[in-house]
Formats: structure tokens, C-alpha cells, sequence
């Protein structure tokens, strides 16, 4: 896969995710949610300070210290990715990294500077956020809160069985988690390595040995002549 291609993937990915994240942020409240597609697809309007998928980390500090590591791993990915490039992997395995990079590079763009270009979205207010507020942003640089909004409860007003541990008798709903495009793309990403990496490394050691079969009848050749 070229590499013109791959930033063209990651572009659109980024560009869908930003988008996305900007129509809710300036025409949803926090809280605010609306069906889609029946109840097991819902647009719901969540900020989180932390991780992917709403996963927090270590109050204040804790978010300085995921957004920088979330800026050296975009860094370091943007190196890496073009290693995988330059060295002809496979392409669905360049597709899954730049998949991974673009969801990465995604929710840092929040972090880095939605606490200075927005407004807080306020949910007892129910105020919806407006853009380059005159009174300034929510949080300063860095402190900035990812927007997720993809909600698809698909199993909800369940329970768990009486038998089983801790949790018997509770509530149960199938799929909690709100989540946006960027976390998506990381986690499609992820997978389909997981669940092809044979086929994508065994593919690219071969290249590898062909390549360096070739070069060696090359010089052998050349020095018989």
C-alpha cells in the first residue's frame, strides 16, 4: 500500500471523526440523547477526561499524563507507519495501523484543543456548547475532554442470573459503553490484527525472503561475469 493512500485513509477517518464530534458538540447538551434506529442505536451526547471507551485515569494529573502519552505514541506511530510502508507489509496490516493511527490522532485532537476552542456544555442547563466562546474555553491546553456519542444498547432491562457471583440479580445491558468513530477505528484496528496477524506477518516474511533470495542470484551472477 502506498503511502499517499494510507494518509488519505487516515485523513478521512480523522475528517468523519472531527466532523461527527463538532455536530454534537455544538447542537447537543451534555446528557442529551436521540434514537436513531430504534432503541438499540442511539445518538448520546458524553464527554470523558479519560481513555477510549470512557475509561478514566488518575483525576487531573492523570489526564495531563494521558494526553502527552497519547502525543508520543501518535509520534512515535507516525514513524512506525511509515516503516511499515517503506518495508512493503501487508496491506491489510498497513490498513489496521493506519487505522489505529487515525483513531489515536482523533481523540489527542480533543484532548489537545477542545478545552480551548469550546465552550462547557452544561447538563442541568441544558445548554448546548458554542465554538470560540467570548468568555474563553472550558479547560486550558491539554485538559481538553474527548466527545463520544455512538450508543447502541442492544440488550437492555435485563438481568443477570441469581447463580452468579457479585453481580447476581443486577441489571444487565448489552452494549453500555458510548464510544465515538475514533475509538472505533482503534478497535477495528486492533482486532483484525489479532485475528490475521498470521496471514499478515507470514506474508511479509515472505516478501522478505524472496527479496533477499533475489538479490543474492544478482550478486552471484554478477560475479561470475
Amino acid at each position: 500500500m502506498k503511502a499517499r493512500q494510507t494518509i488519505l485513509l487516515i485523513l478521512l477517518i480523522i475528517f468523519v471523526d472531527q466532523a461527527v464530534k463538532f455536530y454534537i458538540k455544538l447542537n447537543y447538551y451534555a446528557g442529551e440523547e436521540h434514537k436513531v434506529l430504534g432503541n438499540w442505536f442511539r445518538l448520546h451526547f458524553v464527554e470523558n477526561e479519560g481513555m477510549a471507551w470512557g475509561w478514566k485515569f488518575g483525576g487531573g494529573f492523570g489526564k495531563i499524563a494521558l494526553t502527552l502519552f497519547r502525543l508520543v505514541a501518535v509520534i512515535w506511530g507516525s514513524f512506525l507507519l511509515r516503516d511499515f510502508i517503506r518495508k512493503k507489509y501487508h496491506k491489510g496490516f498497513i490498513i489496521c495501523a493506519a487505522l489505529i493511527y487515525a483513531g489515536a490522532l482523533g481523540n489527542l485532537i480533543d484532548s489537545l484543543f477542545y478545552g480551548l476552542i469550546f465552550e462547557g456544555s452544561n447538563p442541568f442547563a441544558q445548554n448546548v456548547a458554542k465554538l470560540f466562546p467570548a468568555s474563553g474555553g472550558y479547560a486550558g491546553f491539554l485538559h481538553g475532554k474527548v466527545v463520544d456519542m455512538l450508543y447502541f444498547p442492544i440488550i437492555t432491562n435485563a438481568h443477570y442470573p441469581s447463580w452468579v457471583p457479585f453481580v447476581g440479580g443486577d441489571e444487565f445491558e448489552f452494549f453500555r459503553p458510548v464510544f465515538n468513530i475514533a475509538d472505533a477505528s482503534i478497535s477495528v484496528g486492533v482486532i483484525t490484527i489479532l485475528l490475521f496477524q498470521n496471514r499478515f506477518l507470514k506474508k511479509h516474511k515472505e516478501e522478505v525472503h524472496n527479496t533477499v533470495e533475489t538479490d543474492t542470484l544478482v550478486n552471484d551472477k554478477t560475479q561470475v561475469l
